[in-house]
C-alpha cells in the first residue's frame, strides 16, 4: 500500500469492471436474563439485503488482508449478470483512480443455484472503475509492523442474518474497531435447502457489506461452512465458503486457505481450522508447528489464535467438543505463551482465567485444569445472533477456569495499547442497546513477564550494591 495509515478508496462498477489478566469479574456467571428477540432470519425483502441499483451493479463487497504483513488487500465482489473485464482501478483520494490491477473471476453452481460472477483482486491500494452503477468504498491501511503500534480489533462469531445479527453488527460498527476477527459460522445458509443455500450466501454478503467493504474481516471457518449435502449431490466441503471468501494462506506458507497466519500492527494472528485434520503429522499440524517458530515477539508481541470450536467451554452446548484439538495443541500454546485464543461455536459468551491441562494423565499428574501463568486466556464469542438462538444453560458448578460467562448476544473489542498492555471489552446487545459488560486489562505474555524479571533483577542488583 502506498502509505501506512492512509485512506485508500476504490470504486466498484457494473458490468464493465475497471475495476496476564486483571481479574475484575472473577468466577462470575451473570444473572442477567436476556429478553430475547425472536431468533428468526430477517426477510429477504428487507432493506438490509437491498440489491444495489443499476444493471449488474457490484454487490457483496468485502476485503481481507492480502499478505503476511498488511501491505496488501484482497478485494472481493459479485456481479450478478455479467463478468465484465476483471480490472480494478484504485487510488488514495476520491475520484483519483491512478492505478489498476487484474483479478480473477469465477462462478459455480450448488444444486440448482447458480452464483453470480465472483471477483477477487489483490492490490496494494484501491479503487474500481467508472459507470452509471459505480459504487465507491474506502478503507484505512494499518500501521507498519511495530511492537508499540496501537490497534483495535473487533471479534464476532456465529452471526447469521437475524434481527439479533443486525443488532450485533450495528453495535460493532460504532465500536471503533479497525479490523474484524471473525471466528466462524458466517451465513447459516446450510440451514436451507436446494438453491436457497446460495441465495442466503448472497443475502449475507450484502448484509455484511456495510462493514466488510470498509475494513478487513479476517476469516475463520466454522461447521456451518462445511455444507456436505449428499442428498443434493453436493459432497465437496466448504465449497460456497472457499469460492466466496479467500484468505492470504500462501503468504504464510500454508497449504490450505482454511488455516493461515497474518501480522497486523503489533499482533501475530494465527487462524486454525477446527474441521480439518490437525492430529500429529497432518498438514495443519506441521504448518502450525513451523509457524509458531516464526513468531517474533520483539516485533509482534501480541500472539492471538482464532478457531471455531473452543478448547475450554463450560456451557452445556458443545461441552468438550474441542478436547481433541486441545490435546494436540495446548502444550504448544503454553510453550509459546499465546496471549489470547478466540473461538465461537457456543452461542454464548465466556472468558477463562489462564489455566492449562497439559499435565493431565489418567493415572498420575494433574487431572483437572490448573492455574498456569504461561497459558492463554480462552474467550468464546459465539454470540453474534444467528437463528439457532442462545445457549442459555451453563454447567453447574462453575469450573475454576471460567472467569465470566453470560448467555447474551454481543461482540468484543481488543485494543492493543502497546507492547505490554491491551484493553478488552465484551459488549452485550441488550434489546438494541450496546452495553459494556466484561472489561479486562490484559498484560502481554512476553513483554510483561520480561519487564517483571528486569525489575526484579534491578532490585536484586540494588540490594547487592548496598550490601557491598
Amino acid at each position: 500500500m502506498s502509505k501506512h495509515t492512509s485512506f485508500l478508496r476504490f470504486l466498484v462498477l457494473s458490468s464493465v469492471l475497471l475495476s496476564s489478566v486483571s481479574y475484575g469479574s472473577a468466577g462470575i456467571t451473570s444473572s442477567f436474563v436476556r429478553s430475547e428477540w425472536p431468533s428468526i432470519d430477517i426477510p429477504l425483502d428487507n432493506e438490509v439485503f437491498a440489491i444495489p441499483k443499476g444493471y449488474n451493479a457490484p454487490e457483496q463487497v468485502h476485503i481481507t488482508q492480502g499478505d503476511y504483513d498488511g501491505k496488501a488487500v484482497i478485494i472481493s465482489w459479485v456481479t450478478p449478470k455479467e463478468s465484465g473485464p476483471n480490472k480494478l482501478q484504485y487510488g488514495t483520494s476520491e475520484k483519483q483512480y491512478n492505478f489498476s490491477a487484474e483479478g480473477t473471476t469465477t462462478n459455480y453452481t450448488f444444486y440448482n443455484y447458480k452464483s453470480g460472477y465472483i471477483h477477487h483482486c489483490l492490490v496494494d491500494g484501491l479503487e474500481i472503475g467508472t459507470g452509471d452503477s459505480a459504487r465507491e468504498f474506502w478503507f484505512q491501511t494499518p500501521p507498519k509492523i511495530d511492537p508499540d503500534a496501537s490497534y483495535t480489533f473487533g471479534i464476532i462469531g456465529d452471526m447469521g442474518q437475524t434481527y439479533n445479527s443486525l443488532s450485533t453488527l450495528e453495535h460493532y460498527m460504532q465500536s471503533g474497531g479497525q479490523t474484524l476477527l471473525f471466528v466462524g459460522d458466517l451465513s447459516y445458509a446450510d440451514r436451507y435447502e436446494n438453491n436457497d443455500v446460495g441465495i442466503r450466501w448472497d443475502s449475507w454478503g450484502r448484509f455484511i457489506e456495510r462493514s466488510a467493504a470498509y475494513q478487513p474481516w479476517i476469516w475463520t471457518v466454522g461447521n456451518h461452512e462445511i455444507e456436505y449435502m449428499p442428498k443434493m449431490g453436493e459432497v465437496r466441503p466448504f465449497r460456497n465458503y472457499l469460492t466466496r471468501y479467500v484468505t492470504p494462506f500462501a503468504a504464510s506458507k500454508s497449504t490450505s486457505p482454511l488455516w493461515y497466519s497474518i501480522r497486523r500492527a503489533s499482533a501475530h494472528i494465527i487462524v486454525l481450522s477446527s474441521y480439518s485434520p490437525f492430529v500429529t503429522y497432518t498438514l495443519q499440524w506441521r504448518w502450525l508447528k513451523e509457524e509458531l517458530t516464526k513468531v517474533d515477539r520483539e516485533k509482534t508481541p501480541w500472539l492471538i489464535v482464532l478457531m471455531h470450536s473452543p478448547l475450554y467451554n463450560s456451557n452445556v452446548k458443545h461441552f468438550m467438543e474441542g478436547e481433541s484439538m486441545r490435546a494436540a495443541f495446548e502444550s504448544w500454546f503454553v510453550q509459546y505463551k499465546v496471549d489470547l485464543i478466540f473461538a465461537g461455536h457456543v452461542h454464548a459468551y465466556e472468558r477463562s482465567y489462564r489455566f492449562s491441562n497439559i499435565h493431565y494423565n489418567v493415572s498420575s499428574g494433574d487431572r483437572y485444569p490448573i492455574f498456569d501463568k504461561s497459558a492463554p486466556v480462552y474467550i468464546t464469542v459465539g454470540d453474534g445472533g444467528n437463528q439457532e438462538g442462545l445457549a442459555v444453560s451453563f454447567r453447574d458448578p462453575q469450573p475454576d477456569y471460567a472467569a465470566f460467562r453470560e448467555a447474551s448476544y454481543g461482540h468484543s473489542t481488543l485494543e492493543l495499547k502497546n507492547r505490554t498492555h491491551a484493553l478488552y471489552h465484551w459488549n452485550r446487545n441488550d434489546d438494541g442497546k450496546k452495553v459494556p459488560t466484561d472489561s479486562v486489562v490484559f498484560l502481554n505474555q512476553y513483554w510483561a513477564s520480561n519487564l517483571q524479571r528486569r525489575r526484579k533483577l534491578k532490585k536484586t542488583n540494588r540490594r547487592i550494591a548496598t550490601y557491598l
